[in-house]
């Protein structure tokens, strides 16, 4: 398990990666190309960036005839929320949450 995170850690501490996270949430099953486009980078970069998300378990690839179709695990995030968050600062975080959320609703 320590690994694993580790891993994932590693992974999310990437600005790229988590850009390439956030895509991937927002629509899921996207191709190496489609990933590709507005980002500026070649698609031997973007693919060493998937890579990793790879191996730390974050993105799941499903190969679809030519093409290869990207989704987001968000299995490891979680376990790292459940791990963290949830025993350590859940109180203090609703707390937070609750006030940030207060201050911006206030006219």
């Amino acid at each position: 398990m320590p690994d694993d995170l580790d891993a994932v850690f590693k992974a999310l501490a990437d600005a790229t990666r988590r850009r390439i996270l956030d895509r991937l949430r927002e629509e899921g099953g996207q191709t190496l190309v489609r990933l590709c486009a507005g980002t500026g980078m070649s698609r031997q970069a973007v693919a060493k960036h998937l890579a990793v998300l790879q191996g730390a378990g974050l993105v799941t690839v499903v190969p679809q005839g030519r093409e290869h179709r990207h989704y987001l695990n968000p299995v490891p995030i979680n376990e790292i929320q459940e791990r963290w968050i949830v025993h350590y600062e859940r109180d203090r975080l609703e707390a937070l949450a609750l006030l940030k959320k207060a201050l911006e609703d206030k006219p």
